[in-house]
C-alpha cells in the first residue's frame, strides 16, 4: 500500500502545481537590483490602484486588466511595441497574481527575460520602500 501512495504523491506533486514557473521570480532586493541596472519596470495596475497607492519611481504604467478582469485590448501591442522579446522587462502589480498570468503569457509569446516581483507592492510598500505618485 505504502509504494503506491508514494507513487500516487510523486506523480500528483510532479504534474501539479509545484513546478517552478517559466520565468523569474524577484524580491524587493531582486527588483532593487534590477532597476539599478536599468530594467524597465512594468507597473499594469489599474489607474486608481495607481493613486491608492502610488508607484515605484520610474514605473512604467499600463493596465493589463480592468477591474472585471477583462484584458485591456491596448495592453499588448503597446508592450510589445516597447519591449524587444529578448529585453528584460520586471512586472509588478498589487500582490503578484496578475504579473504571474502575465508573464506566462509574455513566456509563451517568445520573451526571453520576464521578472515578476513575488507579492508586488503590497511588499514593496510593507517593507518601507518608496513609492511616488504618477
Amino acid at each position: 500500500m505504502w509504494p503506491r501512495l508514494f507513487g500516487i504523491l510523486l506523480l500528483s506533486l510532479t504534474l501539479g502545481g509545484c513546478a517552478e514557473p517559466p520565468y523569474t521570480n524577484v524580491d524587493n532586493a531582486g527588483l532593487k537590483a534590477l532597476l539599478a541596472q536599468g530594467v524597465p519596470l512594468y507597473d499594469i495596475r489599474r489607474p486608481e490602484e495607481w493613486r491608492q497607492t502610488r508607484v515605484v519611481e520610474g514605473s512604467r504604467t499600463l493596465t493589463y486588466v480592468d477591474a472585471s478582469g477583462r484584458i485591456n485590448p491596448e495592453f499588448l501591442p503597446r508592450f510589445m511595441a516597447e519591449v524587444g522579446k529578448n529585453d528584460p522587462v520586471v512586472l509588478i502589480c498589487r500582490t503578484g497574481n496578475r504579473t504571474d498570468a502575465l508573464a506566462r503569457e509574455l513566456m509563451e509569446r517568445g520573451y526571453t527575460q520576464v521578472y515578476n516581483v513575488r507579492h508586488g507592492i503590497s511588499r514593496w510598500i510593507g517593507e518601507g520602500n518608496p513609492v511616488t505618485g504618477i
